[in-house]
């Protein structure tokens, strides 16, 4: 079979669609369990004036401020956002792997990283506006300590993305898009290892449980997002936009206004504020992403097994 007819077949197989249907149900179902932590994390990392501490005492705090329903605002626009991303994302990650494996390519770290980012560029172009939408709708209604920031208000999805491009122009949605190509590197440093680790766990043909495939997952997204949490912050303010000042969601999230919202975040806070909301961060994800590989694995072995499809080689 000719490159092209490889590269077809990859992009096409009912085995990259099987993987993308459950790297997305995997995501959404770990996503709604660890909801909660990511909500903590969102506050922290917008609203500079509410102070940093534990995860359960933010959690207590809006509890009791906005009540116990106020931890899962936003939950749908942010689960359909996932799951977009996320079927986006195991695609593209898997037809290219099935493309290189029919060039009889040996799984490497380095390609895996550079199918990692490859994945992750076209995940951020196609699906940057839903998170934009998700992020000003998580933080509706939210009682903000800072006082230069807009509260905003939308009736759902749909009039969200009318009111961003009746308002503030069509070029907003993709707000926060420079720092979230460069947080490429997050899931591509995060499927690096991953893949690494199981292939390093399954040699002989070693079976691996979900123990250990809970483990791995959460060790390489322990890795990825310690290594990019600066810059996810600084996306996370680009997206929601909401300063009356009007001067730090600038469109596309020029590099100019990445360089000053860090600056405005170390001079205020020092360079520890760029990790505010960390702790809840790495309990979020790193728990979702290692319960999501769970259900991932579990899913595509039960449905190839059924479908009587080989399961790509790792």
């Amino acid at each position: 079979m000719s490159d092209n007819g490889g590269s077809v077949v990859g992009l096409l197989s009912y085995e990259t669609l099987v993987h993308a249907i459950a790297g997305a149900m995997g995501s959404v179902t770990a996503m709604t369990v660890f909801f909660p932590l990511d909500t903590a994390k969102s506050r922290l990392q917008v609203d500079d004036k509410r102070k940093s501490q534990s995860t359960p005492v933010i959690l207590a705090e809006i509890t009791k401020e906005e009540g116990f329903l106020a931890l899962y605002r936003g939950w749908f626009p942010v689960i359909s956002s996932l799951c977009c991303s996320n079927f986006v994302y195991f695609y593209t990650f898997n037809a290219l792997k099935k493309v290189a494996a029919s060039r009889s390519g040996t799984p490497r770290p380095g390609k895996d990283l550079l199918m990692g980012m490859v994945a992750g560029v076209v995940n951020v172009l196609l699906t940057t506006p839903m998170w934009v939408v998700n992020t000003r709708l998580k933080l509706q209604g939210v009682r903000f300590r800072n006082e230069d920031l807009h509260q905003t208000q939308y009736r759902g999805i749909f009039d969200a993305f009318s009111q961003i491009i009746r308002n503030e122009g069509v070029g907003t949605l993709w707000n926060g898009t420079l720092p979230s190509l460069i947080l490429v590197l997050n899931p591509a440093v995060q499927f690096m290892i991953y893949e690494a680790m199981k292939r390093e766990a399954g040699k002989g043909g070693s079976k691996i449980s979900s123990a250990k495939i809970f483990l791995i997952g959460a060790i390489a997204k322990a890795i990825a997002t310690t290594v990019t949490y600066p810059l996810q912050t600084i996306q996370a303010i680009l997206r929601f936009g909401q300063y009356k000042d009007d001067g730090k969601g600038g469109l596309m999230g020029s590099l100019s206004n990445i360089v000053s919202l860090f600056m405005d975040r170390i001079k205020k806070h020092g360079f520890l504020g760029l990790y505010k909301g960390l702790e809840a961060k790495l309990l979020q994800t790193v728990l979702t992403a290692a319960l999501m590989f769970v259900i991932y694995e579990k899913i595509t072995a039960a449905t190839f097994k059924v479908m009587g499809l080989n399961k790509l080689k790792r």
